[in-house]
């Protein structure tokens, strides 16, 4: 299965921003996301931009670097039957409990547009955060949702899905992705 930390197309609320999803090789994307304090307007704004640039992506999960903000907030929606019929914001999220049993996917990211791997990670969790109104939610997701979850919550921690292969696919996959950036902006 090919997950890919974002994926579906939608038409969303045209009212809100689109973003532009920052590449690696980035410092931005290395960093470790500090909570975020109060959620306030801004920060539904923030999810808002964020869900709108992940469907028009189109992609399943973004996390807030990818968008050189750094605060720990990142979107999802796994729902591939119905994609946008569950806009999940986790706020300051946590992995509550996480099972022994691994599983094996393909991921990608909208940070390394075009490239896939295999990443093992637990089979499902439990996700704990604060939703777009502050409400503390805990949620138990397995599949998609739950690799996704992981997924965005590393990129918060500073760590990409590239951080799981060895060092010399890593090098491969990052001089590939300097190459693309400088062919970007030559365009």
């Amino acid at each position: 299965m090919r997950v890919v930390a974002a994926f579906w197309v939608l038409n969303y609320v045209n009212a809100m921003t689109r973003r532009s999803i920052i590449l690696h090789p980035d410092p931005r994307l290395k960093k470790t996301c500090p909570p975020v304090e109060t959620v306030d307007d801004d920060i539904r704004a923030l999810a808002d931009d964020m869900l709108e640039t992940m469907y028009e992506a189109p992609g399943v999960g973004l996390a807030a670097p990818q968008v050189g903000v750094l605060k720990r907030v990142f979107v999802m929606d796994c729902n591939r039957e119905d994609a946008g019929k569950e806009p999940t914001v986790c706020i300051n999220p946590e992995i509550i409990s996480a099972s022994e049993v691994m599983v094996t996917s393909e991921e990608g990211c909208l940070s390394i547009p075009d490239i896939y791997d295999d990443v093992t990670r637990p089979e499902t969790v439990r996700l704990r955060f604060l939703d777009r109104n502050g409400k503390v939610e805990e949620r138990d997701l397995d599949g998609l949702w739950s690799t996704c979850a992981q997924h965005e919550l590393d990129h918060l921690n500073g760590k990409l899905f590239i951080d799981y292969l060895g060092a010399v696919r890593r090098t491969m996959i990052t001089n590939r992705m300097k190459k693309v950036k400088k062919e970007k902006a030559r365009a």
